[in-house]
């Protein structure tokens, strides 16, 4: 039996309180970064809502990542910090346990694929950070094994809690935090997989460029053949 099988109910109401508890007392003494949900939703732009959504997804993760709802929502994950390939958290739990996870970098093989598909279809940041862009761009970033969001081999995950599990509920947590995270700053997701989004953009405008030349031209000539018969009576 599990060492937690014996410990005793704690209302929602106790959870939250003892987190903010814990926000205070090291607040006076560190910068934390608490991860707060408003509403209902735990993530509500195309990259958190993705991010959470693509979790879900894999039978990895069934059932477990669903214990780390109650967490992120009930404001149990008090700081939360993403950084090249890297997070890391502290979660409240009966005690205050640190979270790490690492996140493989997008492979070099997929993202040229990735890429190859955009092509032209991303009009500039503004799009990229909302999320704006066709369907059929959705599909391709969210394809499950070769589209930008990781699978469960590519992340890899400790906590400094006794529980057994490979994902326990503050691992779990966490990873709903990321997907909070990315409401505030979508960039983060392309640091998070060591994705140079500047390529994106960078392709499209070339790509955009060269359309423009080549239509250009063909209105150069049409223009000329006009002239011509203009002039010459031709």
């Amino acid at each position: 039996m599990s060492w937690f099988a014996f410990r005793p109910y704690v209302p929602v109401a106790k959870k939250r309180a003892d987190a903010q508890k814990k926000i205070a007392a090291l607040g006076k003494t560190e910068k934390l970064s608490p991860v707060v949900i408003s509403g209902k939703k735990i993530a509500r732009t195309w990259w958190g809502a993705s991010w959470c959504a693509n979790l879900e997804r894999y039978a990895d993760y069934d059932n477990r990542i669903e214990r780390g709802r109650s967490y992120v929502r009930n404001g149990q994950v008090i700081d939360l910090s993403i950084a090249d390939g890297k997070v890391t958290a502290r979660v409240m739990g009966s005690e205050l346990y640190r979270v790490e996870i690492a996140i493989d970098g997008l492979a070099k093989k997929k993202w040229r694929a990735v890429a190859q598909q955009v092509g032209r279809r991303i009009d500039g940041m503004a799009e990229l950070v909302e999320g704006k862009f066709p369907e059929e761009l959705c599909e391709i970033f969210m394809r499950q094994g070769d589209g930008l969001f990781p699978s469960p081999r590519e992340i890899h995950m400790q906590c400094s809690c006794p529980d057994y599990a490979v994902m326990c509920k503050h691992v779990a947590a966490a990873l709903y935090g990321i997907g909070a995270r990315l409401d505030d700053d979508p960039l983060l997701f392309f640091k998070l997989r060591a994705i140079p989004f500047e390529e994106l953009l960078k392709k499209s405008v070339d790509e955009k460029m060269k359309n423009l030349l080549k239509n250009a031209n063909r209105k150069t000539d049409r223009v000329l053949k006009g002239d011509i018969v203009r002039i010459f009576g031709l």
